[in-house]
């Protein structure tokens, strides 16, 4: 799950550099095989279709991949308010059972308001309890920070209050 979070991470950078401007993210499969990083977008006239596309490529793996991430946007609740957030669902297939699920919440620029990054948030942690949390996120910040762009934007938007 080591690596399947740093991928994490790394598009989760991307993902945060395209909507920082307001554009509608497309998801993302991203996939490792070997040293290897590749990413498809599943483009579909509906969203809701693309990511179901997306879920299902994470699930059967048809790209034969070692570590996969399905990067999409949705909306969480922290706390009874509802957020606009880059939803990662991870898998590590040498344990094909491990799942994770990481939300990126934001807050998307507006008139009257910045774009701002929050605190990411553990939604699923299934089957994974042979790997250290601690670890896992600081793999993830590692491949955040491999993102030059991404990064940038990252910390420059970054608020930490929720």
């Amino acid at each position: 799950m080591i690596a399947a979070s740093e991928l994490a991470g790394y598009f989760a950078a991307h993902a945060i550099w395209c909507v920082s401007d307001g554009v509608t993210l497309i998801p993302m499969l991203a996939y490792s095989k070997g040293d290897e990083r590749q990413m498809e977008r599943m483009a579909h006239e509906e969203l809701s279709e693309a990511v179901e596309i997306g879920k299902e490529k994470l699930e059967l793996n048809p790209m034969d991949a070692e570590d996969a991430v399905l990067a999409y946007d949705g909306r969480i609740t922290i706390e009874d308010e509802k957020l606009d957030a880059i939803l990662l669902e991870l898998r590590a297939y040498f344990t094909p059972a491990s799942k994770a699920v990481i939300a990126i919440p934001y807050t998307p620029k507006s008139r009257r308001m910045l774009f701002r990054v929050h605190k990411p948030k553990l939604l699923e942690w299934e089957q994974c309890d042979d790997f250290d949390i601690d670890a896992v996120f600081e793999a993830f910040f590692n491949g955040v920070s491999d993102h030059d762009k991404g990064f940038e934007i990252w910390n420059k938007c970054l608020d930490e209050s929720k």
